[in-house]
């Protein structure tokens, strides 16, 4: 992924949790499992999915080749609700 994809992507992302303070919990919990394995070792030093996965999953979202251009605040604040209502209960 190119770093002004990267950056826009990001900036989607960003843009659509910040307002959504009910879903900073389980945005870091995405965060978390999205993350590339040993994101510490290698730049940019911060937990982001592979460029690989990151592809996969928006081709499996949006189908075609994966143009992130088509990744929406609205996108990410359906998956990140659809991400609470489908964790297990603890109790």
């Amino acid at each position: 992924m190119s770093g002004s994809a990267w950056r826009r992507d990001a900036s989607v992302v960003v843009r659509a949790v910040v307002v959504h303070p009910g879903l900073w919990w389980t945005a870091l919990g995405a965060v978390r499992r999205l993350a590339r394995r040993g994101w510490w070792r290698r730049a940019p030093f911060i937990p982001v999915p592979g460029d690989a996965y990151w592809h996969f999953r928006l081709v499996t979202a949006y189908g075609g080749d994966g143009d992130a251009a088509a990744l929406t605040s609205q996108d990410v604040v359906a998956y990140l609700r659809w991400c609470q209502r489908s964790r297990p209960r603890r109790g």
